[in-house]
């Protein structure tokens, strides 16, 4: 599963790019949880949880069969 969800970050990446962000995988849990970190840009925008909700959790759960839930965590 980890590789698949690595595949669709890169398929989303470049969106988080051209606003001078990024992501990270953090960890992909056993029960589907995808653990990411956001960094760049999308580190401290106001507007990175609904980022996170409707274009990466959205997109995830669209490419990855077992993906419950995405979150954003924090190193």
């Amino acid at each position: 599963m980890k590789e698949e969800v690595l595949k669709a970050l890169d398929s989303i990446r470049p969106y988080l790019q051209a606003d001078n962000g990024d992501i990270e995988l953090v960890e992909v849990t056993d029960d589907g949880i995808v653990k990411v970190k956001l960094t760049g840009a999308c580190d401290v925008c106001p507007l990175s949880v609904l980022t996170l909700r409707a274009g990466i959790e959205r997109s995830l759960l669209r490419q990855v069969p077992g993906i419950k839930r995405v979150e954003s965590v924090t190193l």
